[in-house]
């Protein structure tokens, strides 16, 4: 057998450890994910170093003792590489979604074909449904640090958790910060004079408040919020321009409308008709009067939207760009058009002339907009991006 066929027929098997709290990065200042054998044992020494009494320390000098073990026992077709990923001292969706994160960037570099997991603790295995889901976790190797029953040791440890409790943001928000702003406002009421039945209404306000922040997770989406703003990149300088335009155009359509029936609910004589025959007899009369309230705000809109649109196409150097001029310049001579009809449904024997003669303009209008856009084409041909629908529009092979 080859050594190229021997590379392939090896078994990659990764030991890997987690600290979903970011203990690593807390307090040694520790960047992850690390990888090889010197990487996570100096970390861990490191570690050890800023706290000797860190769980995660010691997960990490059982991962690193597992792997010598492991290589001094693999079979010729195993090969095995150690590994550690932290999450986020928040908790909760981020660290996961980081710890995810580091994996996938791990098995970028070493296509791991199962995974030997170590961990400090219950939270850690928490990711071991997000690990099985991208590679098999063939075991789960939990570190539990030992301590004596002794007074004096149990004191140590409930002084440990104590420290937790007071300097790790996710505790110490719940557990100091609330009872500390129910007993501020119980000491302000209480200076105050305000009798215990407010004071109670107050209390169940705060908590029903907290309990709804943190029900709906709308601190979560406020700090989301504030980050989007802070990272927030704006688009290009035509995107912009594009957007802008839309939005006008829209809201000029949209005000048409109201000028339309104002323009129409102005001038139809008083009282209105209550039967059907009335309406049907006023009916022309309204559409004019409506049509011409509307028109001109409905064309200034879509003119708006092609405009943008066009300064889009011209900076993406889009053939289209020389289109959209003549829809612009057609739409544009439309309401010239739409007020002549208006015209006629009031005044048919007169009007019907001048709209005939507007319709007229209007498609030598639209004729001589073509042969302008084919003479610059062909003028700057080289300026515009080719395409298939610029061979199709203009007729090239």
């Amino acid at each position: 057998m080859t050594e190229k066929s021997e590379g392939l027929s090896q078994r990659l098997i990764l030991i890997l450890c987690v600290d979903r709290d970011a203990d690593l990065g807390t307090k040694a200042d520790i960047k992850t994910p690390l990888i090889g054998r010197a990487a996570n044992l100096n970390a861990a020494v490191s570690l050890a170093l800023k706290d000797p009494e860190e769980a995660d320390a010691n997960a990490m000098f059982e991962a690193v003792s597992l792997f010598d073990r492991l290589m001094k026992e693999k079979k010729p077709e195993e090969n095995f590489e150690i590994a550690t990923i932290c999450g986020s001292e928040l908790g909760g969706v981020g660290a996961d979604r980081k710890l995810v994160s580091e994996l996938l960037a791990i098995l970028a570099n070493f296509k791991a074909e199962e995974v030997i997991l170590v961990t400090d603790g219950y939270t850690d295995e928490a990711i071991l449904p997000l690990v099985e889901s991208r590679v098999p976790v063939s075991s789960v190797r939990r570190i539990v640090v030992k301590h004596s029953e002794s007074i004096e040791e149990t004191a140590q440890l409930f002084g440990k958790y104590l420290k937790t409790l007071v300097q790790n943001p996710k505790y110490s928000r719940i557990a100091l910060g609330l009872p500390g702003a129910l007993m501020l406002i119980w000491i302000i009421l209480t200076l105050a004079q305000v009798p215990n039945f407010y004071y109670a209404i107050t209390i169940l306000l705060v908590l029903s408040t907290f309990m709804l922040v943190k029900g709906f997770g709308v601190d979560r989406s406020a700090k989301d919020f504030y980050k989007w703003i802070r990272e927030y990149s704006p688009p290009p300088l035509p995107v912009q321009i594009g957007n802008y335009t839309t939005i006008a155009g829209i809201l000029c359509i949209f005000v048409s409308a109201y000028a339309g029936y104002s323009n129409a609910f102005s001038k139809i004589a008083r009282p209105f008709p209550v039967d059907t025959s009335g309406w049907l007899s006023q009916l022309p009369a309204i559409s004019a009067y409506f049509l011409q309230g509307a028109i001109y705000l409905v064309v200034v809109g879509l003119c708006t939207i092609l405009v943008g649109r066009t300064i889009r196409m011209y900076f993406a150097h889009d053939v289209r760009v020389l289109r959209n001029s003549a829809l612009i310049v057609s739409v544009a001579w439309s309401s010239v058009i739409f007020n002549g009809a208006a015209e006629v449904l009031l005044n048919p024997t007169e009007s019907l002339t001048q709209l005939v003669f507007y319709i007229i303009v209007g498609i030598l209008i639209g004729i001589a907009s073509v042969l302008v856009m084919l003479i610059v084409h062909r003028s700057y041909k080289g300026f515009f991006v080719k395409s298939e629908e610029e061979a199709d529009e203009f007729g090239q092979e």
